[in-house]
């Protein structure tokens, strides 16, 4: 499936609502944790627009598919 266009914000708000927080930013980057230990960080720059490759391979990180992100946003 085509992946949208996303801002960072919009990532963000999107992997919180399956449990990531916010966890620090340093600079452009903020960093997510999610509540339970298996979980990976997830390291999002906070632009207008992340390049679809970084967004692909957050999706795959987060343990998502792209079909699930997308009903998210």
């Amino acid at each position: 499936m085509k992946l949208p266009v996303v801002s960072g914000q919009q990532a963000i708000e999107a992997f919180g609502r399956v449990g990531y927080q916010a966890d620090r930013q340093r600079g452009s980057h903020v960093v997510l944790r999610h509540a339970n230990p298996p979980h990976r960080r997830l390291s999002i720059t906070f632009h207008r627009e992340i390049a679809k490759g970084t967004l692909r391979a957050l999706i795959r990180e987060s343990g998502l598919t792209v079909d699930e992100f997308i009903r998210l946003l």
